[in-house]
């Protein structure tokens, strides 16, 4: 039961146990030509929208394999949702980023282009970042498991996180912050509650100013400062405890 593979068309009512279904593209030629899956060997599948089966591979080539349904089980999505703005980021930090909170089990994540991110997507950097971050997220959502897919949500600017700010619990984590994440109460609603993660710069004073503004609080994790691969999923270890998800 090593391998776990994503069919987002995969529908609960056709996945009862017993059931015959198929996996195919990308993801069938994967499992036969790289994992060597054959028939007899035992998979995990899920549309990444809370459904997963575990089954017996019936067929396997590469343009298609079948299992049988052996068990099926459906997980409600997680109220209220945590989504991570993480700050695009020299290197790959910001893909590290995601890439752990996915596995920590975000529900989203904005890539933000802040003021002092060195890294930039103009023109067609936008599309080809967008898809390399859905890529990262939808690997990471593989190897953990993960009933519910993270979405990953277009390229958005300072201003319209601010917009977010007034209908979302924000928290921007900032070292210089006298409030510690550690002292933010559980939530009483189900807004959803943006981590805010600057580049390894800093969120500007400016970007400060105009969230805090718009309803977001600043908060710190503790008394040291860390890179901006590792405050988003340091944040997240925490809310998960928080909300009672650990």
């Amino acid at each position: 039961m090593a391998h776990f593979y994503l069919q987002e068309t995969l529908r609960a009512a056709q996945c009862r146990p017993g059931q015959v279904v198929s996996v195919d593209g990308a993801e069938a030629r994967h499992a036969v030509t790289v994992s060597r899956v054959r028939p007899g060997d035992r998979l995990r599948l899920g549309n990444g929208a809370g459904l997963l089966l575990e089954g017996t591979v019936l067929t396997a080539e590469a343009a298609v394999l079948t299992l049988r349904v052996d068990e099926a089980s459906e997980t409600a999505a997680a109220t209220p949702r945590i989504r991570l703005v993480q700050a695009l980021a020299k290197g790959d930090r910001d893909e590290l980023a995601i890439q752990a909170a996915t596995e920590l089990g975000v529900d989203g994540v904005i890539p933000w282009a802040a003021a002092r991110s060195i890294t930039k997507w103009d023109g067609p950097k936008v599309a080809k970042g967008h898809e390399r971050w859905t890529s990262i997220v939808r690997e990471a959502s593989k190897q953990s498991i993960r009933a519910w897919l993270p979405d990953v949500a277009p390229l958005a600017s300072t201003k319209q996180l601010a917009v977010l700010a007034a209908t979302t619990r924000m928290l921007l984590l900032d070292p210089t912050a006298t409030g510690r994440l550690t002292e933010v109460a559980p939530p009483t609603d189900d807004r959803d509650i943006m981590l805010v993660v600057g580049p390894e710069g800093g969120i500007s004073p400016a970007e400060l100013l105009l969230l805090e503004q718009a309803g977001a609080t600043p908060v710190r994790l503790g008394d040291t400062v860390l890179r901006t691969s590792t405050a988003g999923p340091a944040a997240l270890a925490i809310l998960n405890a928080t909300l009672g998800r650990w």
